[in-house]
């Protein structure tokens, strides 16, 4: 038998007060004393009341929603734990407060565009998180028109809403020092989606990373974070002129994951005859063999952090960007020095 759900008629005759006055305690306005609100609160958790969400939003003219729209194609999504934790730390934060994630799917930027807007002027949501911030972002202007508060996750510097960042190149920087502290002189890069903000910055850390070494870096082989982008980059870069390089630095784990399994089926040994890396550090880089070098990113914190600022701002508070502590570098077995390197240094063993 389905149990009926209980009302504000209910915790008001069991506590013996005014449907007002319960309406006023279980929504955190004044009205009643502080010994009145307790006895309310007590009463409605004993009962099993809950929030109706679609009677919140008709009285307060809320929706008590947020929104998201992920501009990525579903098969990245499906696979990639990135994501999961974002929204696993977006959904502690928000379902504490009683409010419900409105997620959506989009193929390109002006449909993630569309999508937004249709959100807001449909009144489903009363606030949005943006991700995979570009230059200059269409996005932002727009729900600025629309007076739809926003939350920024890892844009540049100043981008007109507010913000929650992590530090990608720390990690990403110590780990290109560390390949050319092995031996490493010929290191590719296989970026993300051009015109992302993240992806112009990693492919700058890199570039800088083997200019400042003397070497020559080329050009980097861009994807879409995807495995299959991944093992279509193997394809390129194992089929290019020239010697191959040593080492390949891959813009996250899901492309490493498909450069290596591709990789591995033409006979490439990886790490004997060249090094691969990824970012994010997901777990099942650990997992995977060789296990994977990355560098490891927070985004269960990420989300957290967003939905916590995203809440204050819609709670009227004037609150500052945050800021998650930097990301570190995972050394795993799918890095190791260049054949060339590890040849001298069995030869000084045995010397």
């Amino acid at each position: 038998m389905v149990r009926r759900r209980v009302t504000i008629l209910d915790v008001a005759a069991e506590a013996g007060v005014s449907i007002a006055s319960v309406s006023a305690a279980l929504n955190e306005r004044p009205g009643v004393s502080d010994a009145t609100r307790a006895r309310i609160l007590a009463v409605a958790g004993e009962l099993g009341w809950v929030p109706s969400l679609r009677g919140r939003s008709l009285s307060g003219k809320r929706a008590y929603a947020v929104g998201l729209v992920i501009e990525r194609p579903s098969s990245v999504i499906e696979s990639d734990p990135f994501f999961a934790g974002f929204l696993a730390g977006v959904e502690v934060v928000l379902s504490r407060k009683g409010y419900a994630l409105v997620l959506q799917l989009a193929d390109n930027r002006s449909a993630a565009i569309e999508r937004y807007r249709r959100l807001a002027l449909d009144h489903r949501i009363d606030g949005a998180f943006l991700t995979d911030m570009a230059q200059n972002d269409a996005r932002v202007p727009m729900l600025q028109d629309l007076e739809l508060p926003a939350v920024a996750v890892n844009p540049a510097p100043n981008c007109g809403v507010p913000a929650v960042r992590q530090d990608h190149l720390p990690g990403l920087e110590q780990l290109m020092h560390r390949l050319i502290d092995l031996g490493h002189r010929r290191i590719a890069h296989v970026a993300g989606r051009r015109g992302l903000i993240h992806t112009r910055q990693r492919v700058e850390v890199w570039r800088s990373a083997v200019t400042e070494a003397g070497l020559k870096p080329g050009a980097p082989v861009y994807g879409d974070f995807s495995t299959e982008s991944g093992s279509r980059a193997a394809d390129r870069i194992l089929a290019g002129p020239g010697e191959w390089p040593t080492a390949v630095v891959c813009a996250n784990d899901l492309m490493a994951i498909g450069f290596i399994a591709r990789a591995s089926s033409l006979g490439v040994d990886v790490p004997g005859q060249m090094s691969v890396t990824g970012f994010d550090g997901l777990e099942i880089g650990a997992y995977v063999r060789p296990a994977l070098t990355t560098v490891a990113t927070s985004p269960r914190a990420l989300g957290e952090a967003a939905a916590r600022l995203l809440l204050g701002i819609l709670g009227g508070e004037q609150l500052a960007d945050v800021d998650v502590p930097a990301t570190v570098p995972l050394y795993r077995e799918s890095l190791a020095a260049p054949p060339a390197e590890r040849a001298v240094s069995r030869r000084r063993a045995h010397g």
